[in-house]
């Protein structure tokens, strides 16, 4: 007889066995007021992949709510959330889902090119978009990342992060007819669409926190509310602050209910407390229905704060991979198509945690993002290549999307330890890095400001897009053409990096055309208060007409870095070694190099970096030993090398070698 809900003490695989075979008689009715028979296809092929995931879905959802009196009730739910899901979910996409099941592998190919932009600041809406198709194939992009497009509170919010309703798309760019449109023809165009999933919190104006604001008890659980400071004041202990140049602490007094609510980021974010199975279904629900407007990946969305615990720090707890793994099985079984993408820009250690098949199989990669800055500014690659050597591998079935700039902040997230094995203080050299892309140590060449500035910590984020921390705003300034060489030399040699060493490279759109800070953003009052704004400039839709006509000095400089950058897309989409994840480091001793070897089915790639403005050389042995060959081409610049004598390698360039 079992007499404890310990899971310690309990055979949780009959458990789970035992619970569906009790709801079964429950979920055959569903199934038929849904209208569909037991032999119909789509059922038959859900319940193939509930049998398949069940017994660890039950497990992971016993773990996180097994103790609570209605667990079965909430259970149940889950399945009858699943099942309808799939029922409602559009043949193409199934027809999708079956392709993906059967080549799960499908996003680690090299053709996947990815570029993430703001519909509002990009096209003015989702139909103007369907319209920048062409373009998008033009450049080469195959993986289209919009960021939160949903119903927002008016005002600030938090640049879409803060929703209103899951269901509604903004009303200025369009609707929910408007979005399926356009991921139709982004399927049909061969580009996946990925979609951000707020999931940490919802806006304060979204309709559970107006009922929990009315005082309905039940929506009030659906978030961390507290009649008083007490129990805040308590967690605050261990919490640290998100936004300390904004507003103190962890939690916001509401004036209307006179309680207390769990706000990490902005005061009008509250967070959703998912120790309550109702706020993981309703959440659960949310996410499948917007996965049936289309999407192909989602993106997981401060995934690392989704667990809250006294006495900790709220962050990256076990519990928080457990929730990403319940809802990853929710997704193999009723949208096996979709993907989740990890956002957790956290210590290094934490970041890969949380990348594993059945939990999230891609994620951005900001320690790789903060190290090829770094090394930019000094010149030196080796902070770049402690990290790299253990922490750049990953588990099979899973990717690094590499990305140089997107919507948010720069943080320096390098491991401390890393830094200090190579003789490098860790805390001076964040100093350090802060105040040359702020361009306030002699010599740089960065014009990015300061976000989120701590004056008592000395903490700093950096703001600014690719092209200005990367020196070509200071360059037209000076208007110093040697100085706009450099400028487009390093541009271009980090965007072929992340092009070549091993995930899903993510353009910030407008990087194709070295778009300079837009410092206008401090006229809009929603936006002046959020730095982070400079680098969210509009699309400037003449730059496309310029490509083919007689242009000026500036214009030319545009030109120049779009197709170089279409060039280099063009030639990753035709080399199968930068497929996958396989990387090796080529250990040589000039430490202003960064050299590495793609492999993959066979093929292979060598590719060196010289991070310095002065021209730089390396063995031809070394080449010759890791590249097993004699002679190589460059793809980028179409030279022989022989390894017979030593290779120069010109100020700031990239080569990509194959064996000639």
């Amino acid at each position: 007889m079992i007499t404890s809900t310990d899971p310690l003490s309990l055979d949780l695989a009959l458990e789970a066995e035992l619970s569906l075979r009790r709801l079964a008689r429950r979920l055959d009715a569903f199934w038929m007021r849904l209208r569909v028979e037991e032999t119909n296809i789509v059922r038959v092929e859900f319940e193939e992949r509930l049998q398949e995931y069940w017994s660890t879905l039950f497990q992971l959802l016993f773990e996180l709510y097994g103790s609570r009196y209605d667990f079965i009730y909430h259970l149940e739910c889950t399945l009858e959330i699943l099942i309808e899901a799939w029922v409602s979910r559009d043949p193409a996409l199934q027809k999708v889902d079956r392709q993906r099941i059967n080549h799960p592998d499908w996003f680690e190919s090299e053709r996947i090119v990815g570029g993430a932009l703001y519909v509002d600041l990009f096209s003015e809406n989702l139909g103007k978009l369907r319209q920048c198709i062409p373009y998008f194939q033009e450049l080469g992009i195959t993986y289209l990342h919009l960021m939160p497009l949903f119903a927002v509170r008016p005002g600030n919010n938090d640049g879409g992060y803060a929703i209103s309703n899951y269901r509604s798309v903004d009303p200025r760019l369009g609707t929910i007819d408007d979005l399926k449109a356009l991921a139709a023809d982004l399927r049909e165009a061969g580009i996946c669409l990925v979609l951000d999933f707020v999931f940490n919190h919802t806006s304060d104006d979204h309709q559970w926190a107006r009922a929990a604001q009315g005082g309905d008890r039940e929506f009030e659980q659906y978030y961390y509310i507290f009649p008083n400071a007490e129990i805040p004041s308590q967690y605050e202990r261990t919490l640290r602050e998100i936004f300390p140049a904004v507003r103190r602490g962890n939690f916001t007094r509401h004036d209307g209910m006179g309680k207390y609510v769990w706000t990490t980021f902005n005061s009008f974010q509250w967070d959703l407390n998912y120790s309550n199975p109702s706020v993981f279904n309703a959440m659960l629900n949310e996410m499948l229905f917007i996965a049936n407007t289309g999407v192909d990946i989602l993106r997981l969305d401060a995934v690392a704060f989704i667990w809250k615990q006294m006495g900790t720090s709220c962050e990256n707890l076990p519990q928080a991979h457990t929730l990403v793994r319940a809802y990853n099985l929710c997704a193999r079984i009723a949208t096996p198509g979709l993907l989740f993408k990890s956002e957790a820009i956290v210590h290094p250690d934490e970041v890969v945690r949380y990348i594993d098949p059945m939990e999230c199989q891609i994620s951005y990669n900001p320690t790789l993002m903060a190290l090829l800055w770094e090394s930019l500014a000094t010149r030196k690659t080796d902070l770049l290549v402690r990290s790299l050597s253990h922490r750049h591998r990953l588990p099979s079935g899973t990717a690094w999307v590499n990305y140089l700039r997107c919507h948010d902040d720069i943080g320096w997230t390098f491991d401390d330890a890393d830094a200090t094995a190579i003789g490098i203080n860790a805390y001076d050299h964040r100093q350090f890095l802060n105040a040359f892309y702020t361009g306030q140590f002699p010599g740089s060449f960065a014009h990015g400001i300061p976000f989120q500035h701590d004056v008592k910590t000395g903490d700093m984020r950096i703001s600014g897009t690719l092209a200005s921390l990367a020196g070509l705003e200071q360059a037209i300034e000076r208007n110093d053409e040697r100085l706009k060489e450099l400028a487009i030399r390093r541009m271009l040699l980090l965007q072929g990096l992340t092009l070549s060493i091993g995930g899903i490279p993510l353009l910030y759109m407008g990087e194709e055309w070295a778009t300079l800070n837009d410092y206008d953003f401090v006229k809009d009052p929603a936006k002046a208060g959020d730095t982070r704004w400079v680098h969210r400039p509009k699309m400037r839709w003449e730059y496309v007409q310029e490509l083919d006509e007689s242009m000026s000095q500036d214009t030319s400089l545009r030109k120049r870095v779009f197709r170089s950058l279409q060039r280099m897309i063009r030639l990753r989409k035709a080399n199968p070694a930068f497929a996958a994840q396989e990387m090796e480091l080529m250990q040589q001793p000039n430490s202003h190099l960064f050299a590495f070897v793609r492999r993959h089915l066979g093929n292979q790639t060598i590719v060196i970096a010289n991070f310095s403005e002065d021209a730089q050389t390396m063995s031809g042995n070394v080449l010759r030993t890791f590249g097993f060959g004699r002679f190589f081409r460059d793809q980028l610049t179409d030279r022989t090398i022989g390894t017979s004598e030593s290779i120069s390698i010109d100020p700031l360039q990239l080569m990509w070698l194959v064996r000639a």
